[in-house]
């Protein structure tokens, strides 16, 4: 395997390709490896990393950079890739505010993006592309599904919050478009924010029955930890994004019982989720992530794709992209008219396998689910 990696988090290391390596493909990931939410861009490298070496192709030449969750950064690291490296596809975004810093300008440059985890509403409905394709979900897909459990459960008046960006605006939009009761409150907070202890006054202050929040990496655990010393006996729902195999280490018993929703856990029954969790641990010595998973499957479905087409032509290589004839760790896959998942999205409960917190399936809270802004993407 011929890897180039600018590597700053766990794989600091950089691994230069030998000098007489020709890569056919070379692909560029802009991930999150130092800072906040670091932990997120890691595993998305890791899977997708480890599919690329199980794979066995010595053709795929990857280049990892730091985008140190920062937009400007991003967008040099792109135009850099783009212009210096002439890279066929990127990929790796975590962060939506990111995303939309760099797809467009990549896409309208004729380059590939296959988004392992951000989807922005604005690139799935009118500013969709033909070049771009979300492996992972749009925005508001996991959140519709906290609010179609939420129904379930019997919850009726719901206090929700997340941070104020384009992902914490599709979360709230995607939770209230499925949730059929009433809101308690509805807050935005600041991105990157570890102190809510206004947020929680105004929880306890509500006549609230529950509570959903997305709030990731850092930012959940800090309010996680925060709500369970504050007291507060209302249940809380919401998103894989604060109950990740990474983060709940972090979180700890504060976490315990709360449903969140997922398309993927380590539990889904199927022969390639079972091998990559078991091949996961092996190669990194912990349980993989939703994150992972997600850079998992889009590395294996840059693969499929170039099992049957090249990458120079553009067309045929769509197409490949398109059919996404990959076996998912999520089970069936398909993409919509957008180039954005149609996937079952589980319930899941947090609980405690021996010293570690993970996860365990309840079962589907929505099935078959396509996103909103298909309708609205005219390509």
């Amino acid at each position: 395997m011929k890897l180039k990696s600018l590597m700053i988090a766990a794989m600091a290391a950089a691994v230069a390709l030998p000098a007489s390596a020709i890569a056919e493909t070379k692909v560029g990931m802009i991930t999150t490896l130092s800072g906040g939410g670091a932990g997120l861009g890691i595993d998305v490298r890791d899977g997708f990393l480890l599919a690329i070496k199980q794979s066995g192709r010595d053709d795929i030449e990857v280049i990892v950079e730091d985008d140190q969750r920062k937009p400007d950064v991003a967008v040099q690291l792109a135009d850099k890739m783009v212009q210096a490296e002439q890279v066929d596809v990127l990929t790796g975004i975590i962060w939506s505010n990111l995303a939309m810093a760099v797809v467009p300008s990549v896409t309208a440059q004729g380059k590939f993006y296959l988004s392992p985890n951000a989807g922005p509403s604005a690139l799935a409905g009118a500013g969709c592309h033909p070049n771009y394709f979300n492996v992972a979900w749009q925005n508001d897909n996991l959140h519709e599904a906290a609010g179609a459990y939420a129904n379930s459960a019997g919850y009726s008046k719901s206090f929700i919050l997340a941070p104020n960006y384009p992902a914490g605006q599709d979360a709230l939009t995607g939770y209230k478009r499925f949730f059929e009761g009433e809101l308690a409150g509805e807050i935005y907070t600041t991105l990157g924010q570890t102190d809510y202890a206004a947020e929680i006054a105004q929880i306890r202050a509500s006549d609230a029955d529950s509570v959903f929040f997305f709030l990731p990496g850092g930012m959940g655990i800090a309010f996680l930890k925060q709500y369970q010393d504050s007291g507060i006996d209302i249940p809380v729902v919401g998103p894989a994004f604060s109950f990740d195999q990474g983060i709940l280490q972090a979180v700890g018993d504060a976490a315990l019982g709360v449903v969140n929703t997922s398309q993927w856990s380590k539990d889904i029954d199927n022969p390639t989720n079972a091998a990559f969790v078991e091949s996961f641990e092996a190669e990194y010595g912990r349980l993989p992530s939703l994150y992972a998973s997600q850079g998992f499957d889009t590395a294996n479905l840059l693969i499929s794709a170039l099992e049957t087409a090249d990458v120079s032509d553009a067309d045929a290589f769509r197409d490949a992209l398109r059919a996404a004839d990959f076996n998912s760790t999520r089970g069936d896959f398909e993409f919509g008219p957008n180039h954005h998942p149609i996937q079952t999205i589980y319930a899941r409960e947090v609980i405690k396998e021996g010293d570690v917190f993970t996860n365990k399936l309840i079962g589907p809270a929505l099935e078959n689910h396509a996103d909103a802004y298909a309708g609205d993407c005219q390509m």
